[in-house]
């Protein structure tokens, strides 16, 4: 009598560690899925279009321009891609280069007619232009060169101050009639 009782313990022993080991996963698959983020489902929104493009700004030892590669967003019109543009180089470098144009300065707007390119700056651009040709050229054909380098159409630049139209930002460049671009400025 006593084998089947020890037989039969063991039985119920086995019997009652499949039942602790079935309820011990159980437990922990609940405090899994407990704990677990909430699964978000994918966003049907898609990301915007984006471009790269090509800014000219002042190299490294201020004695010509340099490019920079940029990734922007697409917008919705050929004058506001223009204008995006543009924004950039107020916002300046992300790398090493040198700010061409001054940071409080605003791109009103730009137009393209044709092979022309009106770009349309706040007043803060020639107030905050340091004095000297050197500022000057580099801030207008920093401005002529990105134009052109995107937009292979525009053949030049012409340059308004708060909508009007301006003959020089500091006396240095005649700006009465449009800027043709000239990238022999650029310094590798």
């Amino acid at each position: 009598m006593k084998k089947r009782t020890n037989k039969a313990k063991g039985v119920l022993l086995v019997a009652f560690l499949v039942f602790a080991i079935v309820v011990g996963l159980l437990v922990l698959r609940k405090y899994r899925t407990a704990t677990q983020p909430a699964q978000v489902a994918p966003q049907t929104e898609q990301a915007p279009d984006t471009r790269v493009v090509t800014l000219f700004f002042g190299n490294e030892e201020g004695s010509g321009l340099a490019r920079e590669g940029r990734e922007i967003a697409v917008e919705d019109t050929a004058d506001d891609m223009v204008a995006s543009v543009v924004d950039e180089l107020v916002v300046g470098p992300l790398g090493s280069l040198a700010p061409s144009l001054p940071t409080n300065a605003r791109v009103l707007g730009a137009h393209l007619k044709g092979d022309l390119a009106e770009v349309d700056f706040s007043h803060e651009l020639v107030e905050g232009l340091p004095e000297g040709s050197s500022a000057e050229m580099t801030a207008v054909y920093s401005v002529v060169d990105t134009v052109a380098a995107n937009f292979p159409q525009v053949k030049g630049v012409q340059f308004l101050i708060d909508g009007k139209p301006v003959k020089e930002f500091k006396g240095h460049l005649d700006l009465s009639t449009p800027i043709a671009p000239d990238f022999t400025l650029e310094k590798k």
